[in-house]
């Protein structure tokens, strides 16, 4: 399996619009970070986008991905989804609309936002497309099988709202959650690598801070923990020799082999 980092920054991105602290203003192409999303590629061809965030053609144009299988939305904050128009260009090649699995709630508000990509009944003008995608919505815990690997969505909490974490295979992907619930934590053991959730170091209200996600990745247990969400406060390098050993900082473009038992 191999796991493509697209974008790894919170959802100011970094450089911050207005900032001109060091990080910001720093020369090394890993303290530059797009808003989070990923792909995941199986050794059997099977390719899954984890959400859309903004920058998503840029992303997908910078890393050589030209189609995705399906589209897994962990929420529908814009920083995760507001891309999501760009999967035009996949659909346009497709036969049939693009799957996308998610939250219940997000799927809805996404076709409210969004009505004419899940509407199939609003049409392009002749000589025109649009993005197609159908809403495929997930109970929690539930388990579907998409290409040749199976995906279980796991709920997380992100303040007062449930966010969906996904385990796929040896992956466990876990971003804008608080906490890990005992529930959560049962799913995600075993997986060979972690992605989660890492924004300040002081503790925030809705995110895992960089000590609260070195913390869940213990007891989660993979061998090797890849941050992400991260924002302007660490240079990368600084942050990677101060993590313990098996935990790394992400950054964009960062592409990872995992070998699938």
């Amino acid at each position: 399996m191999k796991l493509t980092f697209l974008g790894t920054g919170t959802s100011f991105g970094v450089p911050q619009i207005g900032c001109h602290c060091a990080r910001c203003r720093s020369t090394d192409p890993r303290d530059r970070r797009t808003r989070v999303g990923a792909v995941v590629e199986t050794d059997g061809g099977t390719r899954l986008l984890l959400d859309t965030p903004p920058e998503l053609r840029l992303q997908l144009v910078t890393n050589g991905i030209d189609w995705v299988d399906a589209v897994l939305f962990t929420h529908d904050h814009a920083d995760h989804t507001h891309g999501v128009d760009d999967i035009r260009a996949i659909t346009v090649r497709r036969d049939a609309p693009l799957p996308m699995y998610g939250p219940p709630a997000t799927l809805e508000n996404l076709a409210k936002r969004f009505p004419y990509i899940f509407d199939e009944n609003i049409r392009p003008a002749a000589g025109t497309s649009k993005p197609e995608g159908q809403a495929r919505p997930l109970a929690g815990d539930e388990t579907v099988t998409i290409g040749d690997v199976d995906v279980i969505a796991v709920p997380v909490p992100h303040g007062k709202m449930t966010v969906y974490a996904y385990r796929i295979g040896p992956l466990a992907y876990v971003t804008d959650a608080k906490t890990i619930p005992p529930a959560a934590l049962d799913t995600l053991r075993g997986a060979q690598v972690l992605v989660i959730n890492a924004l300040f170091r002081t503790e925030h209200p809705t995110h895992l801070s960089i000590p609260e996600a070195v913390r869940a990745a213990r007891e989660i247990g993979a061998d090797r923990t890849y941050l992400t969400h991260l924002t302007h406060d660490n240079f990368h390098a600084d942050l990677e020799a101060e993590l313990p050993r098996g935990v790394s900082p992400a950054f964009d473009g960062l592409t990872i082999r995992i070998d699938e038992p």
